[in-house]
């Protein structure tokens, strides 16, 4: 060890650091102290590197390619990562189920489902979420009207660079998932994971406890779960209707409104319901050369 690298310790945790500059940086770790922020998304960060890889999302700036599929990315973490896909390693193991991941992160938090643990709770509605990413995007989404991601083809607005990604598809008609099975391609990672399922029977299956229905995502055997057991925890504040999810209640209270707010694409039309404007959609995009799936 430098025989240095006592002379700057954290008086936090007593973490020791061959610099003072490390140790400023480690510090922002207990203060929360973030001094760089994201002039697009306003969102900060406690190192300048950190922010010149998240402003590589809004750049699109994708150096690092993988060399067995189309697929790129921003960090090169991402990339190793990804390359275990093709490699079939998942050296992570869930001892009580027999899920693996390829990374310990993902294992942790799969562990949560398990436990029921939701370290994370928001501090504007005290709900509580299994990790970080959850909690960012619930608040995002729920108590953030910005909409900082702008389509470059039709100028719609989003809250999430992945909404805006998975948008965008709508527009070139790319399938960056492919199947390394057959020659199937998909818009959506999470179709790529059912098809996985489905046609090669790859992955884990979600089994109702009650039925026996297998379903190829968790949050889809939560939702049947509830309507077993008949638990609507979502209330119309306009009626005395109840819900399973969120979603449903969100499709429901577009009764209540007097206004138009789903927009085709390709021909203006605006509908009340998202899924009318989805529907209209698939009939939409054919007749302009757009398949969807």
């Amino acid at each position: 060890m430098n025989i240095h690298s006592s002379k700057y310790k954290c008086t936090e945790c007593g973490k020791c650091f061959d610099s003072n500059k490390n140790l400023a940086v480690h510090r922002r770790i207990h203060s929360g102290e973030k001094p760089f922020e994201c002039s697009v998304c306003y969102k900060r960060f406690t190192q300048a590197g950190s922010l010149v890889i998240h402003s590589r999302i809004h750049s699109g700036e994708k150096p690092y390619k993988c060399h067995m599929c189309d697929m790129a990315f921003s960090v090169s973490g991402g990339l190793n990562t990804h390359m275990k896909v093709h490699m079939g390693e998942k050296p992570q193991k869930c001892h009580m189920c027999d899920k693996a991941f390829s990374k310990s992160g993902d294992l942790n938090r799969h562990m949560r489902v398990h436990t029921g643990d939701k370290p994370y709770k928001c501090s504007l509605c005290n709900k509580s979420f299994v990790d970080s990413s959850n909690l960012q995007r619930h608040k995002r989404y729920v108590h953030s009207n910005r909409r900082p991601y702008h389509c470059p083809y039709c100028g719609k607005l989003f809250k999430t660079n992945n909404d805006l990604k998975r948008h965008i598809c709508i527009h070139t008609g790319a399938k960056p998932y492919s199947c390394r099975h057959c020659s199937e391609r998909f818009t959506q990672r999470f179709q790529l994971k059912s098809h996985l399922l489905k046609s090669h029977n790859e992955g884990t299956w979600f089994t109702c406890h009650i039925c026996q229905k297998k379903f190829s995502q968790s949050g889809n055997l939560k939702t049947h779960v509830l309507r077993h057991e008949g638990v609507k925890p979502y209330i119309c504040s306009e009626c005395p209707m109840r819900f399973c999810t969120s979603g449903e209640l969100k499709v429901h209270l577009s009764v209540h409104l007097d206004y138009k707010q789903f927009c085709c694409y390709f021909c203006d039309k605006w509908y009340q319901r998202k899924y009318d404007v989805k529907k209209h959609f698939k009939k939409c995009s054919a007749v302009h050369g757009f398949s969807v799936i």
